[in-house]
């Protein structure tokens, strides 16, 4: 009698199976087996990455992906798991630096360049992005389909990528305040408080105030003893959180302020957006919603950074510079009347005071 065939231990291939059919916690659980008995490599932990975050344990594939990065620090494979599990968590600045580490172990790996574009990309870095990909065809690649034109149309928009402020502004949230005002001597929020005083407005206090890009609140504390209500929109989660923290906001969204203005219907006396709209080209949209959000008498109080001539452009520090005849426009096609404007500087860069205009706008 012949003897039996034993089947091959084949631990990745029963892994890829399972996760295959819709198993990847029971997949994660044999592999976790195998690791526990000293029995596997760098595959069987990539793996194990994979099936992780196939069942959805994102935090867990995460801290699988930083153990096998440790154990093969030169190994393209492991930082190239590292990086998707970085991107997939949201950790862009960290995964992009993985990405890049990958590269240089091996300049030719394309799911490193492709994944590299990609979390550009997802940082709104659309003009990175499609440098990452460059001849990615002639190395055998694609990049899909959908994600160029989704870089592509970034370009083309006249504002600041919202993917990009939000990075940006998380990034910068711990230590926001004291960079902000202690390096770059940004006076935005009291621009505006000395402007609303000059234009009479503290007599009409308490007012309904929305602060448009509130970031960690300091334009609010600045107007705070004058808010009956006091609601704030920002982009950055972060800087949300550091916003809430102060305790003097009655709501704070955190989204971007064309979409989020477009859909509401509170009105508010004062609105102001305190070095906000330097993210934002074409104010168009912005004006319109806000012009459609105050109350009879109210104002649109902000500032923005400085151009000559006419229209608007993305200056050196990809913050848009708008011109005055540029501002008037607008806030005409939107309904609204040049209540003040002003020459200020909101803030220093390299030393050097930025030139602005701090405006107000009332409904015509």
């Amino acid at each position: 009698m012949a003897n039996a065939r034993l089947r091959p231990d084949d631990p990745i291939g029963d892994a890829e199976a399972l996760i295959a059919e819709g198993r990847a916690a029971d997949a994660a659980a044999q592999l976790r087996t195998r690791l526990e008995e000293n029995r596997g490599g760098l595959l069987l932990r990539l793996t194990l990455q994979k099936a992780l975050a196939a069942s959805g344990d994102v935090d867990a594939a995460l801290q699988s992906a930083r153990e096998t990065a440790q154990l093969y620090p030169d190994a393209a494979p492991a930082a190239l798991g590292l990086a998707h599990a970085l991107q997939t968590c949201g950790h862009l600045p960290a995964a992009i630096a993985e990405f890049q580490r990958a590269l240089r172990f091996d300049p030719e790996n394309v799911q490193a360049r492709i994944g590299l574009g990609s979390a550009w990309l997802d940082a709104g870095e659309a003009e990175r992005a499609i440098e990452a990909w460059h001849g990615i065809e002639e190395m055998g690649g694609a990049v899909p389909e959908t994600s160029i034109a989704d870089a592509r149309r970034a370009l083309r928009e006249p504002r600041c990528d919202p993917r990009y402020v939000r990075q940006l502004f998380d990034q910068f949230a711990g230590d926001y305040d004291s960079r902000m005002l202690g390096q770059l001597h940004y006076r935005a929020p009291a621009i505006l408080r000395e402007f609303a005083e000059f234009l009479g407005l503290a007599a009409g206090a308490p007012h309904s105030i929305l602060d448009l890009g509130c970031g960690t609140g300091l334009m609010g504390a600045a107007l705070g003893d004058w808010a009956l209500r006091l609601d704030g929109v920002d982009l950055s989660p972060a800087m949300a959180a550091k916003a809430r923290a102060r305790g003097i906001y009655d709501e704070i969204v955190t989204a971007d302020i064309c979409s989020w203005l477009a859909e509401q219907e509170r009105n508010y006396d004062l609105v102001v957006a305190a070095d906000t709209l330097v993210y934002l080209g074409d104010l168009t949209p912005v004006f319109a919603s806000v012009a459609a959000r105050l109350a009879p008498g109210g104002h649109f109080l902000f500032t923005v950074e400085a151009m000559d001539g006419d229209g608007f452009a993305l200056g050196p520090k990809r913050r848009w510079q708008h011109s005055q005849s540029f501002l008037r426009v607008q806030a005409a096609a939107a309904g609204l009347n040049v209540a003040g404007f002003m020459d200020c500087s909101p803030r220093d860069e390299g030393g050097v005071a930025v030139r602005g205009y701090a405006v107000a706008l009332a409904p015509a």
